[in-house]
């Protein structure tokens, strides 16, 4: 079977939308499954305004058409609501063509933090575009009933999985600052919400690891802070297991693949009790969630490493991959 994932976010842009994707493919190969990326790469592109990092594809419905055709998938999944998914979608329902989407951003608050937009407007825009598909895929229950309750339809759960392998305990050290080690991973940007874990009186030291829009205004405001750029690999990993307290100050993810990535580290998470924490944080032990995030962080130094890393043990690749196929028909099955 072969499967086409179209989607606007790709290299070499490091955040959860690209890391999921690329995981699931590799997940799915070792089902038989051959997947095929439609994304930005050899089309001409225009560096998204306020965020240069992202490149707004420009092409015609006839280019995204001809590419489709060409690579003759078998199934189709428009990942993402930019320019390339938009195009991808108006090819599949002029030809009658089923296909699943997802709901990876909150686009609207993502739009807005930017933007004077009202919200409401962008919702009625996504709510069209997903409710086109077969279904749309979320990574959580609460994801999927707020999306409900704002009119999506055909909404299915597919959580996310973790390389359990590559993030663990055993690579504990010490990073060189005093402790106790608060430590955020991701995106340096406005919608991350990093002020509300930098503005904290924490003891010890604050760690970021990550790059982005706002990597600059915030080095110069948090001289303070230890701004380590984007890690990979074993090192970034080395980085995730030393940490004593995983800080995850975003409101607007809908999942948090970093939350997975802390916790097989054994590094256990204090983060607001809203989507993405609330899904994952699933008792008392390998987390705490608060409005106060001051007060979760310091109680979560109490926590313990072993549970972090037993919550972790729960999310699966393999499930994620199978969720996905099992949700998707052939291209010319009924939407």
């Amino acid at each position: 079977m072969r499967m086409l994932i179209v989607t606007d976010a790709w290299r070499p842009q490091v955040n959860g939308v690209v890391h999921t994707l690329e995981k699931l493919a590799e997940t799915l190969a070792t089902t038989g499954v051959d997947t095929e990326f439609l994304t930005p790469s050899g089309f001409r592109t225009l560096p998204l305004p306020t965020y240069p990092e992202i490149r707004l594809t420009l092409a015609t419905r006839r280019m995204v058409s001809r590419r489709m055709n060409a690579l003759a998938p078998d199934r189709i999944h428009i990942a993402t609501e930019g320019p390339l998914g938009m195009l991808a979608r108006r090819v599949c329902l002029a030809n009658g063509w089923s296909f699943t989407t997802s709901y990876h951003t909150r686009f609207p608050e993502f739009v807005r933090a930017r933007f004077p937009v009202p919200e409401s407007w962008c919702y009625r825009w996504l709510r069209r575009f997903h409710n086109a598909g077969q279904a749309v895929l979320v990574a959580t229950p609460s994801m999927g009933e707020e999306l409900a309750a704002r009119g999506f339809k055909n909404i299915r759960m597919w959580s996310r999985g973790v390389d359990t392998e590559l993030f663990n305990p055993a690579g504990r050290q010490d990073l060189g600052f005093p402790r106790p080690v608060f430590l955020n991973v991701g995106r340096v940007a406005v919608e991350k919400n990093l002020p509300a874990f930098l503005d904290l009186d924490l003891p010890g030291s604050k760690v970021v690891v990550g790059d982005g829009p706002d990597l600059a205004r915030l080095k110069a405001r948090y001289p303070q802070v230890h701004f380590l750029g984007v890690r990979k690999g074993e090192e970034l990993a080395t980085i995730y297991a030393s940490a004593d307290v995983f800080v995850f100050p975003s409101r607007t993810d809908t999942f948090g693949n970093v939350i997975l990535e802390a916790l097989a580290s054994g590094c256990p998470v204090a983060a607001f009790p809203v989507t993405g924490p609330l899904d994952i944080i699933a008792g008392h032990q390998e987390g705490v969630l608060s409005q106060d995030l001051r007060e979760a962080a310091m109680a979560t130094l109490q926590l313990s490493r072993e549970a972090a890393r037993k919550r972790a043990l729960e999310f699966s690749w393999v499930n994620c991959a199978r969720q996905f196929v099992d949700y998707s028909l052939p291209k010319h099955g009924r939407r």
